[in-house]
């Protein structure tokens, strides 16, 4: 088949989440299974640069009249069609947000511009490729769909498949954004675009796509009640005949302590000893205490209170008291920052803090980490605790999503069965993660257990492979 993926970023071009990661990888792995894919981009600055071989193919005007120009090249191995259009693109900085950290104002447009490409291309616009389906990922390419359902361009038909990586990001806009976009009346509509009087993007991916998917089994089932549904579960539910739940994989080439040359040295679930060599080059190079037998708890995350960062804060004080360490790499809402920089702060030599992000310091931070925090209050997949996994850094979550798809607690009976491979709790308060925390320091304190649990969670599979089979699949129903 001929596949059109369409994504606001892509790894390691840009990246402000875990969307660029599958971004990334998964094109790849569709083309190593035999499917003939490319993707779609909107022309950021640090993407341009990125895409080698630019070559213009054609341009094209938006609906609202504003000339873009479709180019393509090539990144690494995948084929890439970039949408130059500078004046909605070339910003320095964040994709989404000005240098205040409030989202553009034009966005409605930028993004539209991107899904307008997206249908363009499926009637065309490049005589040279024509996909026969267009895999959109989030709100920011969820137009795609509705451009494809209303154009009456005659032609092949042309399948879609939305995938919803976070649901609670919906791309809302003000009503009157709906005018130029080059749909018709009739989509802005409770059945269409319409979302309690406002414009919705996500909205729009959900109800045109001929099939939807999500990043893990549970977030596709969670996303269907009132809980987590962000009131939009009436309409998956509606829909949860042409919806599954996909779980994330780990690109192999990126992500694997057994040559990641951003670590100090290898390491792998057979021969571990590397580990404490990374652990003690942070704590140095962190100023914290050298210590090997204090076990280090990292997390790699946007700072907000969708992640469970409150939980970890009222935490430290136990987390210091049993002799534990702390390393953060994220930013986000400023009150977060600010809390966890006073924390480092009192406790340098236990608690450090990095505000901003760092794709090698993260690498560091897995390699060097004993357990990995992810208490998210929900998390569709989540790439981190995977990685954890990967680099024997026990994870420790709070079960939702892909995180109770991906994580077994460290019960007795797990134990006993071999199946345990981190820290899981229920309860999204102070109570569950407490004990969950205790449950990974009594683990730590018994050696032979903990290497086991850690030599079987570095062997869970999350190959890309299993992952582009599904989407194989997924793709050849929105065909059908």
């Amino acid at each position: 088949m001929r596949i059109l993926q369409v994504s606001a970023e892509f790894f390691p071009l840009l990246k402000t989440g875990g969307l660029a990661d599958v971004a990334g990888a998964l094109p790849a792995a569709l083309a190593q299974a035999g499917q003939d894919v490319r993707v779609l981009l909107p022309g950021f600055p640090a993407i341009l640069a990125g895409v080698g071989d630019l070559a213009e193919v054609a341009a094209f005007d938006a609906p609202w009249g504003e000339r873009a120009v479709l180019r393509a090249g090539r990144i690494g191995t995948v084929q890439a069609y970039v949408v130059d259009a500078p004046a909605r693109y070339d910003r320095p900085g964040n994709p989404y947000e000005d240098a205040s950290r409030q989202p553009y104002a034009d966005n409605a447009r930028r993004f539209a511009l991107l899904g307008w490409a997206a249908a363009r291309l499926a009637r065309g616009l490049d005589p040279g490729w024509r996909p026969e389906v267009v895999h959109a990922h989030d709100w920011h390419a969820a137009l795609a769909p509705a451009y494809l359902a209303f154009d009456p361009t005659p032609g092949p038909r042309v399948g879609s498949v939305f995938t919803v990586h976070n649901l609670a990001y919906q791309g809302l806009f003000p009503p009157w954004e709906f005018a130029g976009l080059g749909l018709p009346p009739a989509a802005f509509h409770m059945n269409g675009l319409e979302y309690h009087g406002q414009l919705s993007f996500m909205k729009a991916g959900l109800y045109f796509s001929d099939r939807l998917t999500t990043v893990s089994p549970t977030y596709a089932r969670e996303i269907q009640t009132p809980a987590q549904g962000c009131g939009l579960d009436g309409l998956l539910r509606g829909r949860s005949g042409v919806l599954s739940g996909i779980l994330n994989a780990v690109d192999d080439a990126v992500w694997n302590p057994a040559h990641d040359a951003l670590l100090p040295t290898p390491f792998d679930a057979r021969h571990p000893g590397g580990k404490a060599v990374c652990k003690a080059a942070l704590q140095q190079a962190l100023g914290l205490a050298i210590a090997p037998d204090a076990p280090l708890f990292v997390m790699v995350s946007r700072l907000t209170e969708q992640k469970g960062q409150h939980l970890v804060l009222g935490a430290i004080d136990t987390l210091l008291a049993h002799g534990g360490q702390l390393a953060l790499l994220g930013t986000g809402e400023r009150w977060l920052e600010e809390a966890f920089r006073a924390r480092a702060a009192a406790a340098p030599q236990s608690v450090h803090a990095t505000l901003g992000y760092d794709e090698g310091f993260a690498h560091r931070l897995f390699g060097a980490g004993d357990v990995t925090l992810v208490p998210s209050m929900f998390e569709p997949c989540g790439l981190t605790q995977m990685y954890g996994l990967k680099y024997g850094s026990l994870p420790l979550v709070h079960r939702v999503g892909g995180l109770a798809d991906t994580v077994v607690d460290c019960t007795l009976e797990n134990m006993a069965d071999g199946s345990a491979s981190g820290f899981v709790f229920d309860g999204f308060d102070a109570a569950g993660f407490d004990r969950a925390l205790r449950r990974a320091f009594a683990l730590y304190h018994r050696p032979a257990d903990w290497r086991r649990v850690r030599a079987h969670a570095m062997r869970q599979p999350a190959d890309w492979q299993t992952a582009a089979a599904h989407y194989i699949a997924v793709c050849e129903q929105a065909l059908a």
